[in-house]
C-alpha cells in the first residue's frame, strides 16, 4: 500500500520551498489580486477571479497562504491552503477542508448507514488557473476585463459518510473547469467578476459528484458573479453569487424523500481589509441556503466566513 504524506505536511513544504522563490516586493496593488477562496484559488470567498495569486506581477513569483472559517446554525467547515504565483501569468493552488457534518448522524434513522457521532468529511483540492489575455490593472482604462481559465480537482475523503454517498450513487472525485473574466473600474473603485463553472459537484464535492438516477449525473453550467467596491486603498466592500446544480434533490424525491437533498445557491456580503501589502482579512455574512434540509428541519444555513491570508 503507497501511503500519502498528510496533507499538512504538504502544504507546509511547499510553502517552504515557494517562499524561498517569493521574488515580488512592491508588487500588486493592494486587493486587487483578490483573496483566498474555499477552494485555495485567488478570488472572492466563493468564486475564483481571473487574478492571479501571490503579489508577484510580470517577471516574478509569489506565494499566498490562507486559512478560513465559517460557520452556520448546523455546519462548519475549517479550511486552509497556499497558492504559488508564476509570473502573473500561472497560478498552482492545494486546498484542504474539513467539513463538520455531525447533523448527519440522523440520517441512520432513514436507513442502516452506519455514521458515526461527530463525523467530519474532509477534500483536498488541487487547482491550476492559467491567465490567458487581458489585465485587470493595466487595462483598467479599457473595457477588455482579464480573462482566466482553471479547473479544480477535488478528492473527497467521507469517513462513515461514505456508505450515504455509495447509497446516492455519487462519486467522490472529480474536476470543475472554470473560465473567469474580471474588470477593474479604477476610477470608479469598483471590481467586477463573471464565472462560468462546469461541474457536477454536490455542496461544492463535499457531498460527491453526480447523483444515480434520476438524479443529474452529468456536468452542467453554472454561473458565479462577484462585485467589490474599493472604499479605499486598504478596504473592501462587495458581494458573490454563485449558482449550484441541485443534482440530488430528484433523487431524493423519487425515493420518497421530497426535497430533503435540495441544495440551494450560496450568496455572500463580505469586507476584505489588508492592513499591510502581505496581510489580508475577509469577514463575510454568508447564505448557503438548504444543505440537506431532510436532516436540519429545512433549515437555511445562515452564518459567517472568517479568513485570513498572508502574500509575498
Amino acid at each position: 500500500m503507497t501511503h500519502r504524506p498528510p496533507f499538512p505536511l504538504l502544504a507546509a513544504a511547499a510553502l517552504t520551498l515557494v517562499s524561498g522563490l517569493a521574488q515580488a516586493d512592491t508588487g500588486k496593488l493592494l486587493l486587487t489580486g483578490g483573496v483566498s477562496t474555499i477552494a485555495g484559488s485567488a478570488g472572492g470567498g466563493l468564486t475564483p477571479w481571473a487574478v492571479i495569486g501571490s503579489n508577484a506581477t510580470e517577471g516574478e513569483v509569489g506565494v499566498s497562504a490562507y486559512a478560513t472559517r465559517a460557520a452556520t446554525q448546523d455546519y462548519s467547515l475549517n479550511g486552509y491552503g497556499v497558492a504559488l504565483g508564476l509570473h502573473d501569468r500561472l497560478e498552482l493552488s492545494l486546498a484542504r477542508q474539513d467539513f463538520d457534518a455531525s447533523p448527519a448522524i440522523a440520517l441512520n434513522g432513514i436507513a442502516p448507514f452506519g455514521v458515526t457521532p461527530g463525523q467530519h468529511i474532509k477534500m483536498d483540492v488541487l487547482g491550476i488557473k492559467l491567465k490567458v489575455a487581458g489585465d485587470a490593472v493595466l487595462n483598467s482604462d479599457s473595457w477588455m476585463p482579464q480573462i482566466a481559465v482553471g479547473l479544480e480537482h477535488k478528492q473527497v475523503h467521507p469517513g462513515s459518510i461514505g456508505s450515504v454517498l455509495d447509497f446516492l450513487g455519487t462519486k467522490t472525485s472529480g474536476t470543475d473547469v472554470y473560465v473567469s473574466a474580471t474588470k477593474l473600474l479604477l476610477a470608479q473603485s469598483v471590481l467586477v467578476n463573471g464565472t462560468l463553472r462546469y461541474t457536477n459537484a454536490n455542496q461544492n464535492g463535499l457531498l460527491g459528484f453526480g447523483s444515480a438516477a434520476p438524479g443529474k449525473n452529468s456536468r452542467s453550467l453554472q454561473p458565479e458573479f462577484s462585485v467589490a467596491y474599493l472604499i479605499n486603498k486598504n478596504l473592501a466592500v462587495g458581494a458573490e453569487y454563485r449558482f449550484k446544480p441541485n443534482n440530488l434533490q430528484a433523487l431524493g424525491a423519487a425515493a420518497g424523500l421530497g426535497a430533503a437533498l435540495r441544495e440551494d445557491d450560496w450568496k455572500d456580503i463580505f469586507v476584505a481589509w489588508a492592513p499591510s501589502k502581505n496581510v489580508s482579512l475577509t469577514l463575510a455574512y454568508v447564505d448557503l441556503g438548504r444543505i440537506v434540509p431532510g436532516i436540519t428541519n429545512n433549515r437555511r444555513q445562515t452564518g459567517y466566513y472568517l479568513s485570513a491570508q498572508v502574500a509575498f
